[in-house]
C-alpha cells in the first residue's frame, strides 16, 4: 500500500500504469497553437512519453501483435492533448508488479507442454 497518498494519486498512477501497457483505448490530438490546425490525430492504444528532444514518442500496438514507433516533434507553437476514450477499470487500493524473468539474474524459464 501507498502510504500518504491521496486517493485520486493512486488512481491517477493506475489509470497511467494500464495506459502504458496498451490497455486504454485513447486519443491523441497534436494542434498547431498558432494556426488552430490539426497536425495529427491518432486513436488506439498506444504509451507516450516526452524525450529529452523535445519530442513526443508514440509506441502504438497493432492488431497483429506488432508495435509500432512515431516521433511528434514539439516546440513552442505545438501543443497536445489525450483523451481516455474506452475509460480504465482500476483498483484504487492494489497495485501489481511484473517482473520480466529474463531480467532478472539466475532465474530460467521453463516450459511444460
Amino acid at each position: 500500500m501507498l502510504v500518504g497518498c491521496t486517493e485520486v494519486g493512486k488512481v491517477s498512477y493506475n489509470i497511467g500504469i494500464e495506459a502504458d501497457n496498451f490497455n486504454v483505448v485513447r486519443r491523441l490530438t497534436v494542434i498547431n497553437a498558432r494556426t488552430d490546425t490539426v497536425l495529427l490525430q491518432l486513436t488506439g492504444t498506444f504509451a507516450l512519453e516526452n524525450n529529452e528532444n523535445n519530442e513526443l514518442e508514440v509506441i502504438c500496438e497493432l492488431a497483429d501483435g506488432k508495435y509500432q514507433k512515431h516521433f511528434v516533434y514539439l516546440n513552442e507553437y505545438t501543443l497536445y492533448v489525450v483523451e481516455d476514450i474506452s475509460g480504465s477499470d482500476v483498483d484504487k487500493y492494489s497495485y501489481e508488479i511484473n517482473f520480466l524473468p529474463e531480467m532478472v539474474p539466475g532465474v530460467s524459464i521453463k516450459s511444460e507442454d
